[in-house]
């Protein structure tokens, strides 16, 4: 789509509009924002559109139109997919050597397992190599229930978090202000940033890397303006 527009506002619904007409969303809904904060955030999107739209620099919309289209009119089932993580959790699987490898592990990951035994009243059962075993059943219950107790809008920020740490507690730690960004960011590449300190960066590993870290930091500010 070309820019059509010249003036982008946010009217009293919070409802992005492009000169007097409301930003939809793929299904046609107005683009209706909880926060004023998330709408302005989102309306700077819009105005910084030159010529043609390309979604890729505008990922807060993006964010919206999941939470609206996708996850609004049913969020259980999108919820339930999120907490599966719970279920095999990057940070329940450790390494068994090399011995720094380990130690790292232990040193980033068990503080973080610490908050969440004990925000969540749960316990999580370790494993050594990468073979499955399953956490226990009131552990994913009660991660679960934290999970469905969110908005559509956390859920569509919380997406792409989950996926892309492999890990529902660092997502859920970042949520609760538990450890700041660049820990949460630093504790889901434990192996990988350890594997590169011993056999240099690979380009194209780098390069994936790179538009991961967009893609989360997208999502970080969509919960920080969201409030």
């Amino acid at each position: 789509m070309k820019r059509f527009w010249k003036h982008v506002s946010v009217d009293a619904e919070r409802v992005v509009r492009l000169d007097d007409r409301p930003v939809r969303t793929p299904g046609r809904v107005p683009l209706a924002l909880p926060t004023p904060a998330l709408a302005e955030a989102v309306a700077d999107e819009w105005r910084g559109v030159e010529e043609t739209v390309d979604p890729r620099a505008m990922p807060l919309t993006g964010l919206v139109n999941a939470a609206i289209d996708r996850i609004g009119m049913d969020p259980a089932p999108f919820a339930d997919g999120l907490a599966r993580y719970a279920e095999s959790d990057l940070l329940c699987y450790r390494a068994d050597s090399p011995p720094e490898l380990v130690a790292r592990q232990d040193a980033v990951w068990n503080p973080l397992l610490d908050w969440a035994q004990t925000r969540y009243d749960v316990h999580f059962t370790l494993v050594t190599g990468i073979m499955h075993k399953p956490q226990p059943p009131a552990t994913v219950e009660r991660l679960a229930q934290a999970v469905a107790a969110l908005d559509p809008f956390r859920l569509a920020a919380l997406s792409p978090v989950v996926t892309i740490t492999g890990s529902l507690v660092l997502s859920l730690a970042l949520l609760d202000g538990a450890a700041d960004v660049d820990a949460i960011w630093a504790a889901a590449h434990v192996d990988e940033d350890f594997q590169a300190e011993q056999w240099g960066e690979d380009y194209l590993a780098l390069e994936a890397r790179e538009a991961k870290r967009r893609e989360f930091d997208a999502a970080v500010r969509f919960l920080q303006v969201l409030g």
